[in-house]
């Protein structure tokens, strides 16, 4: 199980995340929800261990994550971060395969191969495997940066897996292919949180949502308890209306078309 109690987090006194506490247990997807700036990705990083919070706790396993060293902790959670920036022209299995360094210390041993090849086919990479990665478009570094991670905690049924915003590049097919593999992972006992925008797509796979607005949880619960319309209101400031989808059963969001207050353009030339 993740624990997560009471956490703040502020930087040169700008507050970004206050006594925000949540639970992710064994099987579960979590779907952060929340407007641009809501501390979305900044509760990610404190979930990763990537930084320290100003106070409160983070634990994983029942252990706080300042007692994992960073191999340990390599091999208990992995996360993919909005923007990777690689400057090198590594190849795409290159890349692949760095999600298995925390396994091994001087080479890859045949059962490292074997997952990079096997999160490879399961991304949609393999076809360009050997191609430099800054040579592929954004949706195709996504998938190739989605099995890297997937890589680092292939053999691992009880690790964390953190996505932010793992579909922001794709097509369609892939970011309906991204979150079935988030939930066949959950199923294999995976706890996921994911940061999504897409609140039909955060209806349909999440088993929890969790609502942020300024740094605050205000929503928390499965997706028929917190996707309301007044909750979506209050979240996102836009009218919406939610049904039930025959299809998944679950909430089905339409928005509202907004107006806007003012003309776009005062005067014309």
């Amino acid at each position: 199980m993740l624990r997560v109690d009471k956490l703040n987090y502020e930087i040169k006194g700008r507050t970004l995340l206050k006594d925000v506490s949540l639970q992710v247990r064994k099987g579960e997807i979590v779907v952060l929800l929340g407007a641009n700036g809501a501390g979305k990705s900044t509760l990610m990083r404190l979930l990763a261990g990537d930084v320290a919070p100003c106070s409160g706790t983070v634990r994983l396993c029942g252990q706080p994550l300042e007692k994992y060293n960073m191999r340990r902790l390599a091999r208990q959670r992995a996360m993919l971060i909005q923007q990777q920036q690689v400057a090198l022209s590594f190849t795409v299995r290159e890349i692949v395969l760095m999600g298995r360094y925390p396994h091994f210390r001087s080479a890859p041993q045949a059962a490292d191969l074997a997952i990079v090849e096997e999160v490879m086919a399961l991304c949609g990479v393999s076809d360009f495997g050997d191609r430099v990665y800054m040579s592929l478009s954004g949706g195709e570094q996504q998938r190739v940066q989605l099995a890297r991670v997937l890589a680092q905690i292939w053999d691992n049924p009880e690790g964390l897996l953190l996505l932010d915003e793992p579909i922001s590049a794709l097509d369609m097919y892939y970011q309906q292919k991204v979150l079935a593999i988030a939930k066949a992972l959950s199923r294999r006992g995976y706890m996921v949180v994911l940061i999504l925008h897409d609140l039909n797509y955060a209806a349909s796979y999440a088993d929890r949502i969790v609502m942020l607005k300024h740094g605050r949880k205000l929503f928390d619960g499965t997706p028929i308890e917190v996707l309301t319309t007044p909750n979506i209101y209050t979240v996102f400031s836009v009218e919406a209306e939610v049904d039930i989808s025959p299809y998944t059963l679950r909430p089905y969001v339409r928005f509202k078309e907004m107006k806007l207050d003012e003309p776009v353009m005062r005067c014309v030339i």
